[in-house]
C-alpha cells in the first residue's frame, strides 16, 4: 500500500507519497532519482497514469536526505521526466511536511532545508493556527544560455526564443508576438504551439547544464506575455509534455498546461529579464498563470554558473491539502503501470 497526501499549489496538483515505498540507493537525492528512473519507474507510471492519475498531475516521493544540512529530501515525478526541481511541487511538499506533522511546525515562521535532485533549497514557511499560509524558497541559481535565438518551428516559421535554466531547462517565447491568448480556456492552442516550439528547440538548440552533464534540455516550454492586471508584472503558460511531438501531426495534443504560474518557469523568466536589464536585484516579479493565480519571484543576488551569469531567485506561493489516499495494486490487475488513452493524453 502506498500512502499519499493530495495537495495543490496555486492550482497545480502535486501528490506527495509519504509511505509504502522503500528507501532508494544513492549518495545524493540526485543519485536516488537516477536509480528510481532506471530501476523503479513503475512507481511514477502507477501514480501518474490512469486509473490512479491524470495528465495534469505531478507526484513527489519523500526520501531521507543525504546531505546532513537538509531536513528532508524529495524527488519530483512528472509525465515524461524527473525534473531536478519544481516550484509548485516544493510548495506542496513543504505544506504536507508541516501540516501533517512529519516535520515540526514553528509559528509564525518555520525555516527548513530540503534536498532536491538540483541541490539544497532553503525554505521559509509562514504558518498560523496549524496552517501553512505562504511558502518562500530560495531556488537554485537561474541563468540564460540563449537570448533571442532564431529557430524554425513547424507551423510558425522562424521565431526568436530564449533558453534558460530555472531548475529545468526552458524554451521561452513571446505569446503576444505569436498572437496567442494565455488564458487557461485557450489551453489546447497553447499546448499545440508549445510542443512544436519545444521539439524545434531540442533539435536546434540543445543544452547541457555546465555543472551536471546528466541534465539536458530544453524539456519544457514557457510562453509568456504582458500582465493583464495592475498587481502583476507578467503572465506565463507552461506546457508539460505527455508524449512526443509528431511533425506529421502538428496539431495533435502532446502536453498539458501547468495549472500554476510555475516556480522554476518564473525563475527562468526572471533570468531572461535580468539578462536584458529589465529586472534588478530586490525587485518583485509577480507572475500570473493560466488560472490567474500568482507566484512572486525576487532576485536576491547574482552569481555565476559555469560560464553563465546567473541570478539567485526566491519564489513565494501557497499550497493546500485536499485529501489523503491509500493506493493498492492487485497482482491480477492488468494495468500494473497504468494506461493512457488518446482522448485526453494526445
Amino acid at each position: 500500500m502506498i500512502t499519499a497526501v493530495e495537495a495543490h499549489a496555486e492550482g497545480e496538483p502535486g501528490r506527495v507519497i509519504t509511505g509504502g515505498v522503500p528507501d532508494f540507493p544513492g549518495d545524493s537525492v540526485f543519485e536516488k532519482m537516477q536509480w528510481i528512473q532506471a530501476h523503479a519507474d513503475d512507481i511514477r507510471l502507477l501514480m501518474l497514469r490512469e486509473p490512479r492519475g491524470q495528465p495534469a498531475l505531478c507526484c513527489n516521493i519523500l526520501v531521507p536526505p543525504c546531505d546532513p544540512r537538509a531536513d528532508a529530501g524529495f524527488i519530483v515525478m512528472e509525465q515524461t521526466e524527473y525534473p531536478p526541481m519544481s516550484g509548485s511541487n516544493t510548495i506542496c511538499v513543504v505544506t504536507v511536511l508541516l501540516e501533517t506533522g512529519i516535520l515540526q511546525m514553528v509559528e509564525p515562521v518555520t525555516e527548513l532545508t530540503l534536498e532536491t535532485p538540483a541541490g539544497l533549497i532553503a525554505v521559509q514557511a509562514e504558518c498560523s493556527d496549524g496552517k501553512v499560509t505562504r511558502v518562500t524558497f530560495r531556488n537554485v541559481p537561474a541563468f540564460t544560455v540563449h537570448l533571442d535565438a532564431p529557430i524554425e518551428v513547424t507551423g510558425l516559421g522562424q521565431i526568436p526564443v530564449d533558453i534558460a535554466w530555472g531548475g529545468m531547462f526552458y524554451v521561452l517565447a513571446n505569446a503576444d508576438t505569436l498572437g496567442i491568448d494565455l488564458d487557461g480556456a485557450n489551453g489546447a492552442e497553447i499546448v499545440k504551439v508549445s510542443e512544436a516550439i519545444r521539439a524545434a528547440a531540442i533539435d536546434q538548440l540543445p543544452v547541457t547544464h555546465p555543472e551536471n552533464p546528466e541534465i539536458t534540455g530544453p524539456t519544457i516550454t514557457n510562453l509568456w506575455g504582458a500582465p493583464i492586471t495592475p498587481d502583476t508584472h507578467g503572465r506565463g503558460a507552461i506546457t508539460l509534455s505527455t508524449g512526443a511531438f509528431d511533425p506529421e501531426r502538428p496539431h495533435a495534443l502532446t502536453g498539458i498546461l501547468d495549472r500554476s504560474p510555475c516556480g522554476t518557469g518564473t525563475c527562468a523568466k526572471m533570468a531572461v529579464l535580468h539578462a536584458h536589464g529589465q529586472l534588478d536585484i530586490g525587485q518583485d516579479y509577480v507572475n500570473a498563470g493560466p488560472l490567474g493565480t500568482t507566484f512572486t519571484g525576487r532576485i536576491e543576488e547574482v552569481t555565476s554558473i559555469g560560464p553563465y551569469p546567473a541570478i539567485v531567485p526566491t519564489i513565494s506561493g501557497q499550497g493546500w491539502i485536499y485529501g489523503t489516499s491509500n493506493y493498492m495494486v492487485d497482482p491480477t490487475d492488468p494495468f500494473q503501470d497504468g494506461f493512457t488513452i488518446g482522448d485526453i493524453w494526445g
